[in-house]
């Protein structure tokens, strides 16, 4: 069923075989249902500075890094340059709202997807374009055996991030493995976009109010409407890559 995905993707980026050894998760939309808390953490924060930024437009910069975010938009409203102390401040206003959130939950299927993955010996690599330390440092309380530190990137790791491809590019790194030796799950365009110029095949779960166009637009290799498709899915999808 998804083998014509996998021969599309080996073509389009020149590879001659595809042989997963670690997937790549991003964090928010992903790993949890945190997405609609930033949209109007940023909206909140933004407005407090006299920016624009609707909830609404938070997905469409999902995945970039948050004071890359901010310098973009109020950059083209204030028309200048932001400082980094300026983008600084606003970010950590943005921080602050967001840890007045209610939790944020586990997304529906991914710990179980999680668990398939690892009884097959794969690595599993978070790579986020989150800085905010309250989300990073629960990953591996409530992750038990499946996410390290050590096999993580955020904000911290990169001076680029998504969707320039860095971040994955460093992923890739931490795990030790090609770019056709990986799979990204990931639910934002822009997430898409940078784990595409890695050359790494893409899943795109659709958890957000976007179109599926937007992330068929940046080149996910799948789409998913839900993560509980995705895990449902997960032995077809593996036993087609076997003929890789």
């Amino acid at each position: 069923m998804y083998e014509k995905n996998i021969k599309q993707y080996l073509i389009e980026n020149g590879f001659n075989k595809f042989e997963p050894k670690a997937v790549l998760f991003d964090m928010d939309g992903v790993l949890y249902d945190s997405m609609p808390n930033h949209a109007q953490s940023w909206h909140k924060s933004m407005a407090k500075f006299g920016i624009e930024m609707s909830p609404e437009e938070a997905y469409q910069y999902e995945g970039m890094r948050g004071v890359e975010t901010i310098k973009h938009i109020a950059g083209k409203q204030w028309g200048r340059a932001l400082t980094d102390a300026e983008a600084d401040k606003i970010y950590a206003e943005k921080c602050h709202f967001f840890s007045t959130c209610p939790k944020a939950h586990k997304m529906e299927g991914v710990e179980e997807l999680m668990r398939k993955i690892k009884a097959t010996g794969m690595k599993i690599v978070v790579v986020t374009g989150s800085g905010q330390k309250s989300l990073l440092g629960k990953l591996e309380e409530e992750f038990p055996e499946l996410i390290r530190e050590d096999l993580m990137v955020t904000s911290f790791d990169v001076k680029r991030g998504k969707p320039n491809p860095e971040p994955y590019l460093k992923g890739l790194m931490k795990a030790g493995v090609e770019p056709y030796e990986g799979i990204v799950v990931e639910n934002a365009p822009l997430g898409v976009r940078a784990a595409v110029a890695a050359k790494i095949f893409t899943v795109a779960v659709n958890t957000g109010p976007l179109p599926d166009s937007m992330l068929a637009k940046e080149g996910a290799d799948i789409i998913f409407d839900k993560m509980t498709e995705l895990r449902d899915a997960w032995e077809l999808f593996s036993s087609n890559w076997m003929n890789y």
